[in-house]
């Protein structure tokens, strides 16, 4: 077999002189080989791609931009020709202008005494016209060179409508190669994400400090199931006696302080631990363990059920109380509740709920007391709960629905504001919403994930 530099050269000058790739191919930057082969006679074949800076679609425009140069640069020889005349020119007229004031105080003296006009006189007047005499031809070329000058402005107009068009179309080529790259990233990193298994929390990070208001409690979130152009916030001040849930467009206005809407509850929340999923709030009402459903669309309530045997009312609270009994969470598999009962000795249990009818599909039991818990919250089917909701705070136990097992961990998180009263994961931002001593912040989480691959199932 010949070695593969050998067949790559000429195909390479083949590519750079000749192809011209096809608008459907995006090649990378730099020389691509997309396949190889042996044909025959035991030679390396290989399909080779010039980079993108030698499409041929850029010809035409090379050309006029070529062309342009060249009428620019001759147009700047002429100006600079006629800038040499004009200073020449002007010393002539500097000198005639002298000679005329001269001759015009001779006209005066004539006129005063026209008795003593002589014939010394005349010969000297007629040898001043005469002096005179090379300012006409002067004259003339101004004429001339006002004419060249109005021809250069024609030209110039000319050329900036010309410049402008190649400008607008080599700018609009640009943006739509740009745009184009975009596209195909976006494309590349959707597939991606989707050969992306549901990962292990290894590190969080942060926080960012979003917003500074409210009292001390409460929570903030948007919806996991929203589509990418729908970035509403939801904000609910307070643990208990509040009914107020204020909406914002976007994560921009909700900074500003801009509402869009509000919404006036028909029964008070109890606890920070609320979720928005696939547009409605759900929210365990206040001295109760019922879990509420209610619909932003239509601004009631369409589901309300108990949890049965949950805790409620600071029977089985996060360690900073706040009636934090149950917490309603989301993540990639769906909707969650987060409680305690008598039965399970006060420890933590783990219910999946069906979205429409809030009636439990499934239940897991953990060995981690409720009251022992800062807070917790579900990825990917595994709860990860904190050992604290103050200083010094970390990822200390997790439980994987998934295989039924849990995992001691010691993962920090920074509690920069001293007091975590609500923490809750976000799967479409892949972050962790939190309402620390009233500031709403965001935390950035690390995910170990295995990468399926294509022949994978």
């Amino acid at each position: 077999m010949r070695p593969l530099f050998v067949v790559l050269k000429p195909l390479c000058f083949l590519a750079l002189l000749g192809y011209c790739p096809s608008a459907t191919i995006r090649p990378k930057e730099g020389w691509q080989v997309y396949s190889s082969a042996q044909d025959a006679d035991g030679r390396c074949i290989c399909t080779v791609v010039a980079p993108e800076q030698s499409l041929c679609s850029r010809d035409a425009k090379s050309k006029q931009l070529r062309q342009l140069l060249e009428k620019i640069q001759n147009m700047s020889q002429s100006i600079e020709v006629l800038n040499l005349r004009t200073q020449r020119d002007f010393q002539y007229v500097m000198k005639m202008e002298s000679q005329m004031k001269g001759l015009r105080s001779k006209f005066r003296q004539i006129e005063s005494n026209r008795r003593t006009l002589l014939t010394k006189n005349f010969q000297e007047l007629k040898g001043k016209m005469n002096e005179l005499q090379p300012l006409i031809p002067v004259l003339e070329q101004y004429k001339t060179d006002a004419s060249l000058i109005s021809q250069f402005k024609e030209e110039l107009r000319n050329l900036s409508v010309v410049l402008m068009a190649i400008q607008e179309e080599i700018g609009a080529y640009d943006y739509e190669e740009l745009q184009q790259r975009v596209l195909g990233l976006e494309g590349r990193l959707r597939n991606c994400m989707n050969k992306l298994t549901c990962g292990k929390l290894m590190k969080i990070t942060g926080p960012i400090t979003v917003k500074t208001s409210g009292t001390r409690f409460g929570a903030w979130m948007t919806d996991p199931q929203a589509s990418p152009k729908n970035n509403k916030v939801w904000y609910m001040d307070s643990y208990t006696n509040n009914k107020i849930v204020r909406e914002y467009k976007s994560v921009s206005d909700f900074v500003a302080g801009v509402e869009s809407k509000t919404y006036n509850l028909p029964f008070h929340w109890a606890g920070t631990n609320h979720v928005v999923y696939n547009g409605s709030l759900y929210y365990n009402k206040y001295q109760s363990n019922i879990i509420v459903r209610y619909s932003f669309e239509s601004g009631r309530v369409t589901t309300q059920r108990a949890l049965e045997s949950a805790g409620f009312h600071n029977v089985y609270p996060y360690t900073w109380g706040g009636f934090s009994d149950i917490d309603l969470m989301a993540d990639e598999l769906g909707l969650w509740a987060i409680y305690a009962t008598n039965q399970n000795a006060g420890n933590i249990v783990i219910s999946r709920l069906d979205p429409q009818t809030i009636q439990v599909l499934n239940s897991w039991n953990t060995e981690y007391s409720k009251r022992n818990a800062g807070e917790s919250f579900m990825i990917c089917g595994t709860l990860y709960i904190t050992n604290s909701h103050l200083t010094g705070a970390k990822v200390y136990y997790s439980y994987s629905t998934k295989t039924s097992t849990y995992e001691y961990m010691d993962i920090p998180i920074h509690n920069q504001y001293f007091h975590m009263s609500m923490l809750d994961y976000n799967a479409r931002d892949r972050a962790l919403y939190g309402w620390n001593n009233g500031h709403q912040v965001l935390f950035n989480v690390t995910l170990f994930h295995i990468i399926k691959t294509d022949d994978e199932s």
